[in-house]
Order: C-alpha cells, then sequence, then structure tokens
C-alpha cells in the first residue's frame, strides 16, 4: 500500500461515529437511542422495531469476547506488527487488525498487489474519537474517498503501543471501486504510520508497508499435530546457489527406517530465513529401492546430463510444496504411508531456486519436516500430477492479454488405472494449482460423461508467489472413466517472444497435483498437443528427418529452412488476431496421453493420440444481482441497526 498526501477536499469528510475504548470502557446506549431517534424522524422507524432495539440495548450481557470469534488469523509482516483476524458467512466479512501504531492504519485489498486499482479502508483513533473511511486508488495511484462507503466500523480502541479496528463488508459489495471477495487467492496490502489522518489526509507511510496473499474465504486448515510426535527432516547442507536466473537443485536422501507400517501425518518446509523468495518450490520424489546407496547425500543440478544415474529412477511424486505455502497436515483419516515394501524408501528433493538478481556466493540449507506416527489412520493417502506435460511442445504466442492451456486427464487413463487398481473410485481431498510468472487464473474441471461437475479447484487470481495446497470443503470421488482437464490462463502482453513450457519460472507450466485416497499405482494423467498441428499453424510444411537434434530443424518452406522449430515460431509474425487463432487450433488438436504408474513403469494408454472429448456448456459460478431495490437495501439495513444497538452495551477488554 502506497499512500502519499492528496488534497484537502479529497479527505475533508467527517469521522465515523461509533462506540471507542482507549485506555476506558464506555458504553454508549445513548447514542444509540439518539440514532434511532433521528431515523424515526427522517424514515419513519415503527415504533415496535424502537421497542426491540431498547430492549435489547438493555438486557444483553457484558461478557462478549472478541478473542474467540475470529476463527482465522494472519500476521501480515515479518516482524509481527501487523496482525490480522477474520471470519466469514456466505455474505459479509468481519475483521480485526491490530497494529504496532497509535496513528492511522490502512488495510485493502489489490489486483495485482500494487497500490494501483486498489479497494482501501483507513482508520483508526485520534483524540480518543474512531474513524473509518472507504477509499480507493486509481491506475495513477491516486487515492480518493469512495462515493459509497462500504465498509462499516464495529470497534476501535487504542493503548500506549497499538491500535485495534473492527470492522466488515459485504463480500460482494456491488461497489466498482471495491474488490469481490471470493474463494480465490486474496492480495492484501497493509499501511500504517505513528500520526493519525489529518485534515491534509493521510502523511506518506514510507516502509511501513507492505503485501500478503491469503485466501480469505478458504485458508489453510489447523496444522497442529500432538505435542511429543516424532519428525525427521530432509534438509540440503549449505548448497552453493548458482548466479543464474533458475536453478533446479536434487539431492538423494533415505527415509528413517521404521520397524513397522508409520503414517506421515504433516509435511511443512524449512525455509532459510532471508531466503524465501529465493526458494520458489520443493518436490519430492520415489526412488528405485535397489539405487546405488554411494549416492546418498549426493546434490548435483537436476536434468543435468552429468547428473548420477541414480536420479534417473526417482519418478513418482510423493509431496509437492511452492512458495508462500505454510505446510499441509493429512486428514484425520489418512496418512502418508512409510515403512513397507511400497513405500518411500530412496527419495529425491528437488529444489526450485529462483535467483533473477543473480545474486553470488549464497548457500542454502532449506527442505522439509516430516511428522509421523504409529497410530495408523484408515487409508494410505497417494498424489496424482495431472495437467500438461512439460514440454516444448507446450507454447503461449508473445503479446496476448490472455492465452488460454488445457491439459487433460483422460478418461481413458482414468478407466484403465481405476478398473485395474479401485472400481470404486478414489476420493480427492486436497489439490495444489502451479503456473509460473505468466499465469493468472488456474482451474481444474471434473466431468462425469458429458456432463461437467463443479471444479475440484479454482483461482481466478492466481499469484506466482503464493501456491499451496487447497484443502476441499467436501471431498471428490473421482470415477473410472472420469475426465479431468486443468485448465490455465495466461498473459504474454509484456513479452516479445515465445513462452515455452519448461523448467525455468520465465518457461510455464499447467498442473494440478491431486492428494487423495486410498492410494493406488498412477503417477501421473497428462496430455500435451500434438505438434504437427501446431507448426502447420505458421505454414511449416516438413522437418528435417532423420531427427538429429532437439529442437527439430524444419526442412521447409524456405523461410524457415534450417530453423529450429522454435526459431520457426519466434520467427513467426504474431498478433492478437493470430494469437486468438492459434489458441483455438491448439484446443481442438488431438493430444498425446501420459498415464503412468510409480517409477518408470506405464499404463497401456501411454503415448495414445486422443481427441478432446465432446463437453456439455462449463458450469459457471452464478453471478451476483447487483439490482436490489431501494427497498430492499432499506429492509437490509433494520437488522443492522438492531445489531449495533445490541454492540453499543458490549463490555470491550482494551488488550493487545
Amino acid at each position: 500500500m502506497d499512500i502519499r498526501r492528496q488534497t484537502r477536499s479529497q479527505f475533508r469528510t467527517p469521522l465515523r461515529d461509533t462506540h471507542t475504548h482507549t485506555h476506558t470502557h464506555t458504553y454508549i446506549h445513548i447514542k444509540c437511542i439518539i440514532t434511532i431517534i433521528i431515523i424515526i424522524i427522517n424514515d419513519n422507524m415503527p415504533e415496535p422495531l424502537l421497542i426491540a432495539c431498547l430492549f435489547a440495548t438493555l438486557l444483553v450481557p457484558n461478557t462478549f469476547s472478541r478473542e474467540t470469534s475470529y476463527k482465522h488469523r494472519a500476521a501480515l509482516d515479518a516482524d509481527g506488527k501487523y496482525d490480522v483476524k477474520w471470519r466469514f458467512d456466505g455474505a459479509t466479512i468481519s475483521f480485526e487488525v491490530a497494529v504496532a501504531t497509535r496513528g492511522y492504519v490502512g488495510f485493502g485489498f489489490s489486483p495485482s498487489g500494487a497500490m494501483a486499482r486498489s479497494d482501501l479502508v483507513i482508520g483508526g483513533v485520534s483524540g480518543g474519537r474512531p474513524y473509518l473511511q472507504d477509499y480507493f486508488a486509481d491506475a495513477s495511484r491516486m487515492v480518493h474517498r469512495d462515493p459509497q462507503q462500504s465498509y462499516r466500523l464495529e470497534y476501535a480502541w487504542e493503548n500506549d503501543t497499538h491500535t485495534v479496528l473492527g470492522f466488515s463488508r459485504d463480500l460482494l459489495t456491488c461497489d466498482p471501486n471495491d474488490k469481490d471477495i471470493t474463494e480465490s487467492t486474496v492480495r492484501v496490502i497493509w499501511a500504517y504510520h505513528s500520526e493519525d489522518v489529518g485534515p491534509l489526509g493521510p502523511m506518506y507511510h514510507g516502509v511501513n508497508r507492505g503485501r500478503k496473499s491469503v485466501r480469505l474465504l478458504n485458508p489453510a486448515k489447523g496444522t497442529a499435530v500432538p505435542d511429543g510426535t516424532r519428525f525427521f527432516d530432509l534438509r540440503n547442507s549449505q548448497v552453493p546457489v548458482p548466479s543464474k536466473d533458475t536453478t533446479y537443485w536434487c539431492q538423494l536422501f533415505r527415509f528413517p527406517e521404521v520397524q513397522k507400517k508409520h503414517h506421515v501425518i504433516r509435511i511443512e518446509p524449512l525455509i532459510q530465513k532471508g531466503h524465501e523468495n529465493l526458494v520458489h518450490h520443493i518436490l519430492l520424489y520415489q526412488c528405485d529401492r535397489d539405487l546405488d546407496e554411494d549416492d546418498l547425500g549426493t546434490g548435483h543440478e537436476c536434468y543435468h546430463q552429468n547428473m548420477p544415474d541414480s536420479f534417473q529412477t526417482c519418478e513418482t511424486v510423493v509431496f509437492a510444496w511452492a512458495i508462500g505455502g505454510e505446510g499441509f497436515t493429512y486428514p484425520p483419516h489418512a496418512g502418508l504411508s512409510i515403512g513397507t515394501s511400497i513405500d518411500p524408501f530412496f527419495v529425491l528433493m528437488e529444489i526450485h531456486y529462483d535467483n533473477p538478481a543473480l545474486h553470488q556466493g549464497i548457500l542454502d540449507s532449506s527442505g522439509l519436516r516430516f511428522f509421523y506416527s504409529s497410530d495408523l489412520r484408515r487409508y494410505d493417502a497417494g498424489i496424482i500430477e495431472t495437467g500438461v506435460w512439460v514440454s516444448l511442445y507446450h507454447m503461449l504466442p508473445p503479446g496476448m492479454q490472455e492465452y488460454i492451456s488445457e491439459g487433460h486427464c483422460t478418461q481413458e487413463c482414468l478407466q484403465e488405472s481405476l478398473d485395474h487398481e479401485m472400481p470404486s473410485g478414489i476420493r480427492v481431498f486436497a489439490v495444489l494449482l502451479h503456473a509460473h510468472l505468466a499465469g493468472r487464473a488456474i482451474r481444474t474441471r471434473h466431468f462425469r460423461g458429458q456432463k461437467e461437475l463443479r471444479p475440484l479447484a479454482h483461482d481466478s487470481e492466481f499469484d506466482f508467489n503464493f501456491q499451496e495446497f487447497l484443502a476441499l470443503s467436501e471431498e471428490r470421488l473421482l470415477l473410472p472413466g472420469d475426465h479431468l482437464i486443468t485448465e490455465c490462463k495466461y498473459n504474454t502482453k509484456s513479452r516479445k517472444q515465445m513462452t515455452w513450457g519448461g523448467l525455468s519460472t520465465r518457461d510455464e507450466m499447467c498442473l494440478s497435483y491431486l492428494l487423495y485416497y486410498p492410494r493406488i499405482n498412477l503417477a501421473r494423467c497428462e496430455s500435451l498437443p500434438e505438434i504437427k498441428g501446431q507448426l502447420k499453424f505458421i505454414g511449416v510444411k516438413e522437418i528435417q528427418m532423420p531427427v538429429r537434434s532437439w529442437p527439430f530443424v524444419i526442412k521447409s518452406p524456405k523461410r524457415y529452412n534450417n530453423l529450429s522449430f522454435t526459431e520457426a515460431m519466434d520467427k513467426f509474425r504474431w498478433s492478437k488476431k493470430r494469437g486468438e487463432a492459434f489458441n483455438e487450433v491448439v484446443l481442438q488438436l488431438k493430444m498425446n496421453v501420459r498415464c503412468s504408474k510409480r517409477g518408470q513403469e506405464e499404463w497401456s494408454v501411454q503415448g495414445m493420440m486422443v481427441p478432446p472429448p465432446e463437453l456439455t456448456a462449463e458450469v459457471r459460478p452464478p453471478h451476483s444481482n447487483c439490482h436490489r431495490s431501494k427497498a430492499a437495501q432499506s429492509q437490509s439495513g433494520l437488522p443492522l441497526l438492531i445489531i449495533v444497538c445490541l454492540l453499543s452495551s458490549v463490555h470491550l477488554r482494551p488488550s493487545v
């Protein structure tokens, strides 16, 4: 949040009146009564409602406690100076912010994490009097008071060190200057200052600002594990991170030897302090049990021609963590099995280091912590990687405001694998959506026959710097013959050349990792559009045979002769119209199916070429009705008036 001094007229607004607590507790029954009388005079408020409000005001006991009313909490800064709590229902969301200042507090939501086009609220306590105002920032980051004041101040107080504000708003305000709050990622921005807002508006906050992505309506579930739960760590030791944009570092580990079966019940990241933006994601792979144990503890760049042969045996994903995530606790009826002959024993930990500034001399010791128990759960959990097979055949034209890729977990793959392993189906309980810098939105669509069900997961505000497993509110049954589509929307508007599927953060991916139970022998269920149709779009007629290099080389037409197919794609003169036409073509091309088991084995449908399925109309979330009548708005305000009366009789303790 970046608030700079604005003109006097923009901020000359009356302070909002409500109850406040500084060092003393104040009851404002009189304010409530006066407010009601004013409303009666102006709006002819029915007398029975007045009596009800007064009656409630007198009878409500002073035992309300804010401390237990908020279910969710997050620290927005690294120093613990700005905390937020919240709760929500189907229509509204309430916040409490506690900030280490006696000046103003700023809080808001941004479409990008920056100040431009953000939805803001600024408040505090000045001279024992609370204030809270709804603002918005335009495209030039200028702050304006919002004509529609959507935020409601519930309480405010300060002590010698902190200011606390309690306020609420509707999830959907029908105000074009407000940001709707949905189940997708929300980029929260914050700021504070040592001085309150004055006649000229808020003073510039300087470095007291920041941003944090959270899921307000789909927060992470409980993370607690029982006291005394055993754990082990897999951690790199002083890995020298190269001075280059992207590095994938792999190291072999061995799980601890346990005498009987155990379940891992929680996995959390161990990110070296100060490296939170360096470590982009961690993948853990299961390796063959007969690998060369001399390679244990060996570290090397992944996907390198000189890496140890043992690395090649590590194919099955065991767990995935990505930047911004806080770890994952398995549901009480499922866990990651260790200790049996088919469980992970030798594992490869792959860490993606993102170093765009090319810093030198970095040593990293990040990794993962595993909490495990001998108290077995009912089911063994597994993980399936679905989406677009990571390959150069996955390509995005430059200059596109929106480009869509689809990765299919096909009905052929789910039919064969589930018929053989679990005909009654498997239950998905969490999903991690994964893309890189061009990603803007991802959803995992679910089809049964030709009918589309509700998406398994979706995020219309995808944030590259915040990727974690989403626990499903209801577990989803996957049956033989079902079909999944991981749909990714990208923005390449600022790019001048093609974006390729690949490992770098400047390359792209489109993946969904599904956590499920009971575990079956299916590791990957993905697809890739065939390359011939993509090359035909730019006019390629023939490639050089036999293929002796990668990327392979074009033979004709003459304008592409002796160019690799990637060079030919970059040479093509892309435009918005051509990019949109290319997108339509790619979405209709036949797909190469990837359907692999644990290790290096495959199901028989691996490598099949299948057309995209014919599907019914998409399932879209219902649109909100923002054309409420004046009468409806008036009626909806009456219960709120009673609530204000009730709150005015509440005894609130000023503690931080």
